[in-house]
C-alpha cells in the first residue's frame, strides 16, 4: 500500500490535463465576462448617441429669444429618435420620457465640476444638458456563473449624458451698438420704423436710443489681411474709422452672448465715417474720396448740394433748391412716437418727397412701403444714363465728388447690436454684454453732429429687419454663423 501511495503521489503522467483544466475554465469565463462587457459597452454607446443628438437638437433654439426654452424642450422631443439592444423596458428611444432637461446660463471651468443651478430664464439659456433615464442591463453570462455559486447575478445600471450650448457671430459688420426701448423689441415687429440713435459718453446710464461701438478687439480676431483694415493698428483712431467706413471683408466677429462695449465718442470718431456713404468726405476722411476701400452708395439723394458750387460737398453745404431727403417719421418731428422720443413707427410724408423728386410719377411704379423699398426703386430705375433723378434737378443722385462708386445698395445699411441697456446698466465702456438681436438699419440721411463738446453725433436710420441668418454683401451686410457644439 506504501509502495502504491508513493507511486501516485511521484506519478507526473497527465499533470497537464489538471492545468489545461483550469486555464480552459479561465478562458472560457474570460469569454463570457466579453460578451456582459460588450453588451454594457454597446448600451452606454447607444444612449450616449441618444443623448447626444438630442442635446444638439435642442441647443439649436437658444437663440435668447423668449421662447427659446420652449422651441427647445419641443425640438429635443420631437426631433430625435433612438434605439438600445440590451437594457430592459423598450428598444426604442425618443421623446420626454427617455431623459431630462435642465438648462444653463453658464458652465464651470473644467468638466469635472457640477454644472450649478439651472435657470429658466430664455435670454440667459445658453447650455442644455441631456441626462439619459438610466437602463439596466443584464449581465448573462454572469448570471451562470453566480448561479453556479448559489447567488444572484448583479446588473448593470448604464445611463448618459450630454451638454450643448448655442452661439451666433456676426462678422463682417459695422462695430456698433444701440439701447433698445424695451427688452422685447424686435426688428422684424418694426420693420419700416424710425430710429434715431445718438452717442452716448461715458458717466449716466444710457438710455433707449444711445448708441456706441464695439471693441473690435475683445472677439480676438484680427482684420482680414486682403481687406481694407489690413496693417493698421488695432487700438488706433485710423483702424476704427476703417471698421466703420470701409467696403470690404473686415472680418470683425462678435458673439451674441457678449460683446464689449465703447462710448459713442470713441477716439474723437465723428459723422464724417458714416457720411462717405452719401458721397461726402469731410475731416478725418477728407483724404478718402479717391480710395476704392470708401465708395459712395449707388444711390446718394441728400436734399443737400455742395455750397458755392462743385462737385464735393466741403465742411459746409446748401440745402438743394429742388430735392430732399427721404422725410423722417412724423411722429418723430411732432413728439407723438408711443415708444420714446427716438423710437417712430413707419409713418412718414412719403407724398411730399414724391413730389419734390419724382413730379413725373414714382421709379418702378412704387405707390407705398418703406424708405429702403423706395431707394431701391430708384436705383433700379435711372430716368438717364448718368442720372438716378430727373433733369433739371440739383442732384443726380448719383455720386459726384468720389470716382468710384458701390455695387451695393447695402452700402447706406449697417448692421448694429440692439442692447437691453436697462438691464446691462451700460455706462460706456462695458464687457460681456448679452446682444438682444443684431438689427439691419438703412441710413435715411446724412448724420449730423452738434457743436457740443465732446461733439453728439445723430443717426437718423429706418429697421429693415432681423439680420439673423443674414448672408451678406459687399457694402458690409455682415455674415452670421450659428455655432451649436457638444461640451460635455
Amino acid at each position: 500500500m506504501k509502495r502504491h501511495l508513493h507511486s501516485f503521489a511521484t506519478e507526473s503522467r497527465g499533470t497537464i490535463l489538471v492545468f489545461w483544466a483550469i486555464a480552459l475554465a479561465a478562458v472560457l469565463g474570460i469569454t463570457a465576462l466579453s460578451f456582459d462587457i460588450g453588451r454594457v459597452a454597446s448600451t452606454h454607446a447607444e444612449l450616449q448617441s441618444f443623448a447626444d443628438h438630442v442635446a444638439l437638437a435642442a441647443a439649436g433654439e437658444l437663440d435668447g429669444k423668449p421662447d427659446a426654452i420652449t422651441r427647445a424642450t419641443s425640438a429635443a422631443a420631437g426631433m430625435v429618435s433612438g434605439s438600445q439592444s440590451f437594457g430592459d423596458g423598450s428598444h426604442a428611444l425618443g421623446g420626454a420620457s427617455d431623459y431630462t432637461i435642465a438648462f444653463y446660463a453658464t458652465l464651470p471651468p473644467t468638466d469635472t465640476t457640477a454644472l450649478g443651478t439651472a435657470t429658466t430664464d430664455p435670454a440667459k439659456a445658453q447650455y442644455v444638458a441631456i441626462t439619459v433615464t438610466p437602463r439596466n442591463v443584464g449581465l448573462t453570462f454572469a448570471r451562470a456563473a453566480f448561479a453556479l455559486l448559489g447567488q444572484t447575478a448583479p446588473k448593470s445600471l448604464v445611463g448618459a449624458t450630454a451638454v450643448a450650448g448655442f452661439t451666433q457671430y456676426a462678422c463682417d459688420i459695422t462695430p456698433m451698438m444701440f439701447c433698445l426701448p424695451s427688452p422685447t423689441y424686435r426688428a422684424d415687429q418694426h420693420k419700416g420704423d424710425m430710429i434715431v440713435l445718438r452717442s452716448g459718453g461715458n458717466g449716466a446710464a444710457w438710455g433707449p436710443g444711445d448708441f456706441g461701438f464695439l471693441d473690435p478687439t475683445g472677439s480676438g480676431i484680427t482684420a482680414d489681411q486682403s481687406g481694407p483694415c489690413a496693417g493698421l493698428a488695432p487700438n488706433g483712431v485710423k483702424y476704427f474709422e476703417c471698421l466703420l467706413a470701409a467696403e470690404g471683408n473686415i472680418s470683425q466677429c462678435f458673439s451674441q452672448r457678449g460683446v464689449d462695449t465703447e462710448p459713442g465718442q470713441k477716439n474723437g470718431i465723428e459723422n464724417a465715417v458714416f457720411n462717405v456713404r452719401f458721397d461726402i468726405y469731410q475731416s478725418s476722411m477728407n483724404g478718402r474720396k479717391a480710395d476704392k476701400a470708401y465708395p459712395p452708395a449707388p444711390n446718394v439723394i441728400k436734399g443737400k448740394v455742395p455750397k458755392g458750387g462743385g462737385s464735393c460737398i466741403g465742411q459746409n453745404a446748401d440745402l438743394s433748391p429742388n430735392t430732399m431727403s427721404l422725410p423722417r417719421d412724423t411722429c418723430l418731428n411732432d413728439g407723438s412716437c408711443t415708444d420714446g422720443a427716438r423710437f417712430g413707427n413707419g409713418t412718414w410724408d412719403s407724398a411730399a418727397y414724391l413730389a419734390e423728386n419724382w413730379p413725373n410719377g414714382a421709379p418702378g411704379g412704387w405707390t407705398s412701403g418703406s424708405r429702403w423699398s423706395l431707394y431701391n426703386a430708384e436705383i433700379n430705375n435711372p430716368t438717364a444714363a448718368n442720372s438716378i433723378l430727373e433733369s433739371g434737378k440739383a442732384e443726380t443722385g448719383l455720386p459726384s465728388c468720389s470716382p468710384n462708386m458701390s455695387a451695393y445698395p447695402e452700402r447706406r445699411m449697417i448692421v448694429a447690436a440692439g442692447v437691453d441697456c436697462g438691464a446691462t446698466q451700460i455706462k460706456g465702456s462695458t464687457t460681456d454684454v448679452p446682444v438682444t438681436e443684431f438689427f439691419k438699419m438703412f441710413l435715411t440721411e446724412p448724420v449730423g453732429q452738434d457743436t457740443s463738446s465732446p461733439p453728439i453725433v445723430n443717426i437718423y436710420a429706418e429697421i429693415i429687419g432681423s439680420a439673423e441668418g443674414y448672408g451678406g454683401a459687399g457694402g458690409k451686410g455682415g455674415l452670421f454663423h450659428d455655432v451649436v457644439q457638444l461640451y460635455r
